[in-house]
């Protein structure tokens, strides 16, 4: 299993080719004001990843619904924040395609 670990100001387009062989793409997030890792993963989806993708630092509960939508599977966060963002927090947030603004006003949520 080939896994790789991306700074959030990764070019994904030094991947093409590549995507294939990766089974993990882990997209950092230096500071929860940096969305470039929202970004970069929306643009590995498209251009046809389809391995596990997990934003990986600073990342809050708030942003949870955002970065499923960008297409992350998953996110990793330290002992500190999550000590400062319990479980119930990121559980609240579970349910993020039935907060998709878009799709409520198109009527198909």
């Amino acid at each position: 299993m080939l896994a790789v670990d991306l700074p959030s100001d990764t070019d994904p387009a030094s991947l093409a080719g590549l995507l294939q062989g990766i089974a993990l793409i882990r997209v950092e997030f230096p500071s929860f004001a940096d969305g470039r890792g929202f970004t970069l993963a929306r643009r590995l989806r498209l251009m046809g990843f389809n391995g596990r993708l997990r934003a990986r630092g600073h990342v809050l509960a708030d942003q949870y619904a955002m970065a499923r939508r960008a297409g992350f599977d998953e996110v990793e966060i330290s002992p500190e924040l999550t000590a400062r963002q319990p479980w119930e927090q990121w559980q609240a947030r579970a349910g993020w395609q039935s907060h998709d603004y878009q799709s409520r006003l198109r009527g198909t949520a």
